[in-house]
């Protein structure tokens, strides 16, 4: 199905959840424009997502560093005329004990996780109000709604997420800026890659054994943005159907 084209910029664009949400929202004949630090991978995303007949471009991407995502955002405007979309979904999970320590993991989730949301919604917000609509796809995680052991600080950051979600859906009631939450269980990603807690790696190959392809979250989103204009798909959970949480 193509639905009516939109500039969509998407952040922590190369791998994962971010990839799938690029190739999908291409395929449905939106014009994506990536983001993330590996821009090889970036370029080569670009290079098949052309290839197969989308739009898409690419600019490097530090989220935690407010005036590079300010450059972002602009870059995408530059080269589409507009941002409708902005996907928040760069993303780090260094799960730990709090016993363990791991103060410099706790900054890094939050300077990812939740400054990086922050300043996606700083630099998109001004475009969107002066262009008269936008669309804000945050992207949590189960972990938004409740808290397991080694997932304290995580899931502290996605609650934000998901707090700073409906903070501005209720700043918006205009009905101009539309905001999705979506919160996916256990998915297929590098995530579990920044596990430097060896215990909390070994128990996350248990709890990833049942695990969503990221096309599946992909799919959630562009679900909800191809609704029509008055409509606002404010939160989504997506699991494996075997999934205890």
């Amino acid at each position: 199905m193509t639905y009516a084209a939109k500039a969509v910029a998407i952040t922590g664009a190369s791998s994962g959840i971010g990839e799938a949400t690029a190739r999908r929202l291409a395929a449905d004949g939106h014009h994506v424009f990536l983001g993330a630090r590996r821009t090889a991978r970036l370029d080569a995303l670009t290079r098949e997502i052309t290839a197969a007949g989308g739009t898409a471009d690419f600019r490097r991407l530090d989220v935690t560093d407010a005036a590079d995502v300010n450059a972002f955002v602009s870059a995408a405007r530059e080269r589409y005329g507009r941002v409708d979309v902005m996907v928040n979904n760069a993303g780090v999970m260094p799960l730990s004990p709090l016993d363990a320590l791991r103060v410099e993991e706790w900054d890094r989730m939050i300077d990812v996780n939740v400054r990086g949301v922050l300043h996606g919604i700083a630099a998109a917000l001004p475009v969107m109000r002066a262009q008269g609509g936008g669309h804000f796809v945050n992207i949590a995680s189960v972990g938004a709604y409740e808290v397991v052991p080694t997932a304290a600080v995580y899931c502290a950051g996605k609650f934000a997420v998901r707090a700073i979600s409906e903070g501005l859906r209720q700043e918006s009631r205009d009905g101009s800026i539309r905001v999705t939450l979506v919160s996916p269980g256990v998915t297929e990603s590098e995530l579990a890659d920044s596990i430097g807690d060896p215990a909390a790696r070994e128990a996350m190959k248990s709890y990833r054994a049942e695990a969503l392809p990221a096309s599946a979250v992909a799919a959630a989103i562009s679900y909800a943005v191809s609704q029509p204009e008055p409509v606002d798909v404010n939160e989504m959970v997506v699991r494996p159907a075997r999934s205890a949480r």
